[in-house]
């Protein structure tokens, strides 16, 4: 029952759909009907400004965070890692907007703050890096998730975290496919911020 509750809180946690309440409050705007439609970060970035982005972009990583950390309140720090994921599923298929979420990014990244610090940092390193070099957010999240696997993969022997990472990896990368046609095709929108 326990293991049951930390899951369910994780889930909720994620399906906090940031962007939806922060156009509706404060910009009387549903994101979900300009730009991509997509509720996550970037599309509030293109829709309501950098200030707006930026806050979403927090609330975002600090779901995930927060998920990750609920085990240590029932003392169970083995399923900090579990609760994370179920936090990027709230995400993805949040329960307060119709099960149609983010791109699991930030999300993802709060999961990783949460657990391993100093890999959160080297993975927002390669996003700014590739954002600046390519100008494409969408180009930068799966490089920082692809980044995020071999860093694993080379330097720690954690094995669940590994598989943990590969996992959010997978779901980036497919909820991107539409961008990956976009950048072959010359159609990606590029930020011009920086």
């Amino acid at each position: 029952m326990e293991i049951a509750i930390i899951f369910i809180i994780a889930y909720i946690l994620g399906s906090i759909p940031s962007g939806l309440w922060v156009g509706k409050a404060f910009y009387k705007k549903d994101i979900r009907n300009y730009g991509s439609g997509n509720l996550g970060a970037t599309n509030t970035f293109r829709t309501l400004g950098k200030k707006a982005g930026i806050v979403v972009t927090l609330i975002d990583i600090l779901k995930g965070t927060c998920a990750t950390l609920i085990p240590l309140l029932f003392d169970q720090p083995d399923l900090m890692l579990v609760a994370g994921v179920f936090s990027v599923i709230g995400h993805i298929f949040p329960v307060f907007a119709g099960f149609k979420g983010g791109k699991a990014v930030a999300t993802s990244s709060g999961v990783v703050l949460g657990y391993a610090p100093v890999l959160f940092v080297l993975v927002v390193l390669v996003f700014l890096i590739v954002l600046k070099l390519s100008k494409y957010v969408s180009l930068s999240s799966m490089a920082a998730a692809l980044f995020g696997i071999l860093y694993c993969l080379i330097f720690t022997n954690d094995l669940f975290l590994t598989i943990i990472v590969g996992v959010m990896s997978v779901f980036i990368v497919i909820r991107h496919k539409d961008n990956i046609s976009r950048i072959k095709n010359k159609t990606e929108p590029k930020i011009k911020w920086m």
